[in-house]
C-alpha cells in the first residue's frame, strides 16, 4: 500500500520518501537564534569545506536518533511538527461524541484504529485471508492479470503502476498511465551491481523473502523454493526495467498506444479485459512508460508456473501491507528495509507511523485541522510577496541571458509569467464523504481509504484536468513544480524556520524559503521540465542552437557532481541527479539577486558578526545542515534525484562569485574553482 504522494513528473525540493513530514507554521520569535553562531566549527575554513563550516558544531552536537537514517533541519522541523498534528489526532480520538461520517470522527477512528496494536497483533495475517483465497483460486495467466487488476482497484500496487494522469502533449486531457514496478528491492540496480554492499543487501533480501514466506505458514523448506522462484521472476522484471537516469528523459517515458497497438508487443496480455478489471470504461489510449517491461510480463505470463505467480502475489500483497500487520511481520519488514537496506537501528514510534499513514490518505482532512489552528494569513501574502519578487528577477536574468536567442527568451519569459502559484492549502478541498472509517479494524480502513483514492483518480477519465488539486498535502515539509500545470507549490508546512520566518531578517529568509522559491521556479526549465511549454505540454520551443548551448552548460553541472566520491568509492551520479542540481544552482542565484534589491541586501550592517551576504549564505547552508547514516547514503546514491546534503550546500556555492567575496575565499582553498569552471546556466 504505497500512500507516498507520486508527483508524475513533477519536481520536489526533497525526496519524497524523506518528506512525509508535517509542520507548524509561524515565528521563531526570541526562541530561536535564527544564525547561531554556536553552530559553526571555525576549525574549518569557509573555503575548503562551507557545510562544515557552516554546520560542524551542530553536527557534533546533534548525533541520529536510533529511529531515525537522517538528522538535520527537516527532521527536527518534523519531529517538532508532529507534536502538533499528534495533538489534533489525539484531540479527535478522545472526542466520543463526534457526529458519524464527520471530519472529526473519521481521522480519530482511524488514529485510534492504527494505534490500537493489541487487536492488530491478535488479527495477525487473518485480514488479508480472503485476498489469499482469490489468489489461490487463479488458473492461468489470465487469471493472474485479472488479480492484478483487482488488487489495484483495491488501493494495492502490484507488478506495475497504473493511475490516471494528464497526457504530457494534450494536458487538458487525462489518460490511463502504466509503468514498472514489481521489485521487491528498492531499485532495478541491486539485481545486478556486484559491490560488496550491494551484494549484502541481496543476499539479505533473499533471506528476507523465505523469513516472511515462514511468518505466512510455509515450512522452511518450502519457502526456501518459493522464495528462490519469486526472485527469479523479480529478477527478470528488473532486467527488462529501465534505469534511473533514462526515466529522467520524458520522451523515453511518452509511449502512446490504443489496445490493439500495444497487443502487439505484449501478446500474453489481454488489454480489453485488464482495462475492464481496472474499471476503465470507454478509453482506447494509454501511455506507457515502459514498452519493454510490458513485454516481459507478457513473455512471463506465458513462460512463469501459475503457481508461482500465486506465490509472487501473496508474498508482495503481505511485504505492501506488512506495516499495517501484526509485530511478527511488521518487524521482519523493517528489519530489511529498515535496519538492512537504510541503516535504521529502531522503529519510529507507532503514532508517527500511524499518522504518516492518515496524512497519506486522508491528509487533507488532517490538513484542514492543521491550517484552521496552525497556519496565519499573513505567512501567505509575505511568501507570495517573495515569490514576485523572485519572479521578476529571475525574468530580468533571462533577459540578459548572453546564450539564448531573442526568440527563445520571449517563450521563456512567457513560461515563467505564466506560473501557476499555490500558497499554503488548496482553495478547494477533497470530499471523504464516501469513505467509512470505524474505530477497530486498521487494515480495514487502510483499503477503503485506498479504494478511494483509486476511484477518485479513475474517475477523472472523459473530465476536464483539475487544475486546483494538490499533489501534495497542507502540512508536508517540502515544495514541487508540476510542469503538466506549469505550477510552483509551497504547502504551509514548508512555511517556517528553517526555510521562513516571518521576523527574520531578509538575508535568513531568502538564503532559506527565497532559494526554495528559485529552486521550484528553475524546475520549470532544468533538463526536463525545459522541454515543457508554457501550457504544460510536452513540446520542444527551444531552437537547436539554444538547446546545444544549454546541454553544454548543464553538462558542466553534471561533471562537477561526477567528480565527487560520497561514500566507499562511490561517486555522485551527476546524470540522476542533473535536474536538482540545477534546480539549486539557479534557485541560489535568483534567490542572491532578489536579496540584493532589499534595504539589507544593499547595506553593509553586521548580525552577530555577519555581513548581509555572509548571513544570505550561511542561511542556505543551516538549511542542508545534517548527519546521515551510510547506508542511507549508499541507497540516495541509487534512488535519489536529490544529491547528499553536503554537496547540496557546497556545490552551487563554489559556482558563485559572492560566496567567494562574502568570505574572501583564496585561489588556495579546497573548494575554489577558476572563473572559467564555474558553471552559469540561469
Amino acid at each position: 500500500m504505497n500512500f507516498k504522494h507520486t508527483l508524475l513528473g513533477a519536481a520536489a525540493i526533497l525526496a519524497i520518501s524523506s518528506c512525509q513530514q508535517s509542520g507548524g507554521n509561524g515565528s521563531s520569535g526570541s526562541a530561536i537564534k535564527l544564525l547561531d553562531p554556536a553552530n559553526l566549527d571555525t576549525t574549518v575554513k569557509p573555503g575548503d569545506d562551507f557545510f562544515q563550516y557552516a554546520n560542524g558544531a551542530w553536527l557534533k552536537k546533534n548525533p541520529i536518533p536510533d529511529d531515525k537514517t537522517r538528522w538535520g533541519s527537516f527532521d527536527q522541523l518534523a519531529d517538532n511538527n508532529y507534536k502538533a498534528l499528534r495533538e489534533l489526532l489525539e484531540t479527535a480520538a478522545n472526542n466520543k461524541s463526534a457526529a458519524a461520517g464527520s471530519n472529526d470522527q473519521k481521522v480519530g477512528d482511524f488514529y485510534r484504529s492504527g494505534m490500537d496494536s493489541v487487536a492488530i497483533d491478535k488479527a495477525g495475517i487473518a485480514p488479508l485471508k480472503d485476498l489469499f483465497t482469490r489468489i489461490d483460486g487463479i488458473k492461468d495467466g489470465a487469471g493472474v492479470l485479472n488479480e492484478i487488476a483487482i488488487e489495484h482497484t483495491e488501493g494495492l500496487s502490484p507488478l506495475f503502476g497504473f493511475g490516471v494522469s494528464p497526457d504530457d502533449k494534450n494536458v487538458t486531457k487525462e489518460i490511463c498511465q502504466f509503468s514498472q514496478a514489481g521489485l521487491g528491492m528498492p531499485d532495478r540496480d541491486y539485481y545486478f551491481e556486484k559491490d560488496e554492499r550491494t551484494a549484502k543487501i541481496r543476499d539479505a533480501y533473499k533471506a528476507y523473502q523465505v523469513k516472511m514466506l515462514t511468518l505466512m505458514g510455509e515450512d522452511a523448506a518450502t519457502a526456501a523454493k518459493d522464495a528462490a522462484d519469486i526472485y527469479k521472476l523479480e529478477t527478470a522484471l528488473a532486467g527488462a526495467s529501465m534505469t534511473r537516469v533514462d526515466m529522467r528523459d520524458p520522451y523515453k517515458l511518452y509511449n502512446k498506444y490504443n489496445i490493439d497497438g500495444i497487443s502487439k508487443q505484449t501478446p500474453g496480455m489481454d488489454w480489453k479485459a485488464l482495462f475492464q478489471a481496472l474499471k476503465v470504461g470507454g478509453q482506447d489510449s494509454m501511455i506507457v512508460g515502459m514498452p519493454k517491461f510490458f513485454t516481459e510480463v507478457s513473455n512471463q505470463l506465458k513462460a512463469t508456473p501459475v503457481d508461482v505467480w500465486k506465490k509472487y502475489l501473496k508474498f508482495h500483497l503481505v511485504n505492501e501491507m506488512a506495516g499495517y500487520l501484526s509485530r511478527d511481520i511488521d518487524e521482519a519488514s523493517f528489519d530489511f528495509y529498515g535496519r538492512t537496506v537504510r541503516g535504521q537501528k529502531l522503529q519510529r514510534p507507532r503514532w508517527k507511523r500511524v499518522l504518516s499513514v492518515i496524512d497519506g490518505s486522508i491528509g487533507e482532512l488532517l490538513g484542514q485541522m492543521y491550517v484552521d489552528k496552525h497556519f496565519k494569513p499573513e505567512a501567505k501574502k509575505r511568501m507570495l510577496d517573495l515569490v514576485n519578487n523572485l519572479q521578476q528577477t529571475y525574468a530580468e536574468r533571462i533577459k540578459r541571458l548572453d546564450w539564448m536567442s531573442e526568440g527563445t527568451k520571449q517563450k521563456a519569459l512567457a513560461k515563467l509569467n505564466g506560473f501557476m502559484k499555490k500558497i499554503g492549502y488548496p482553495d478547494k478541498w477533497k470530499d471523504y464523504s464516501k469513505i467509512t472509517i470505524v474505530g477497530n479494524d486498521y487494515v480495514k480502513n487502510v483499503i477503503a481509504s485506498a479504494q478511494w483514492a483509486y476511484d477518485y483518480n479513475i474517475n477523472k477519465l472523459g473530465k476536464p484536468v483539475d487544475k486546483t488539486e494538490w499533489g501534495m498535502t497542507p502540512p508536508t515539509v517540502n515544495a514541487y513544480y508540476n510542469p503538466a500545470f506549469n505550477e510552483i507549490v509551497f504547502p504551509a508546512g514548508i512555511l517556517q524556520y528553517p526555510f521562513f520566518d516571518a521576523d527574520a531578517d531578509d538575508a535568513v529568509n531568502y538564503g532559506g524559503i527565497g532559494a526554495v522559491i528559485g529552486h521550484e521556479m528553475t524546475h520549470g526549465f532544468d533538463d526536463q521540465g525545459r522541454l515543457y511549454d508554457v501550457d504544460g505540454n510536452l513540446n520542444n520551443w527551444w531552437t537547436s542552437d539554444d538547446s546545444a548551448h544549454f546541454m553544454q552548460k548543464a553538462n558542466m553541472v553534471v561533471d562537477q557532481f561526477n567528480k565527487m566520491v560520497v561514500i566507499d568509492t562511490t561517486h555522485a551520479n551527476g546524470k540522476l541527479t542533473e535536474g536538482e542540481n540545477l534546480a539549486d544552482l539557479g534557485g541560489l542565484n535568483i534567490a542572491y539577486e532578489a536579496f540584493k534589491k532589499t534595504k539589507q541586501g544593499q547595506g553593509n550592517e553586521k548580525i552577530d558578526g555577519f555581513t548581509p551576504d555572509q548571513r544570505f549564505f550561511l542561511s542556505w547552508a543551516q538549511v542542508w545542515r545534517a548527519n546521515t547514516r551510510p547506508e542511507e547514503m549508499a541507497l540516495r546514491l541509487k534512488t535519489d534525484p536529490h544529491s547528499p546534503v553536503m554537496l547540496r550546500c557546497n556545490m552551487p556555492i563554489s559556482n558563485m562569485e559572492a560566496w567567494y567575496k562574502a568570505f574572501n575565499i583564496p585561489t588556495t582553498a579546497k573548494m575554489y574553482r577558476p572563473e572559467n569552471e564555474r558553471a552559469r546556466v540561469w
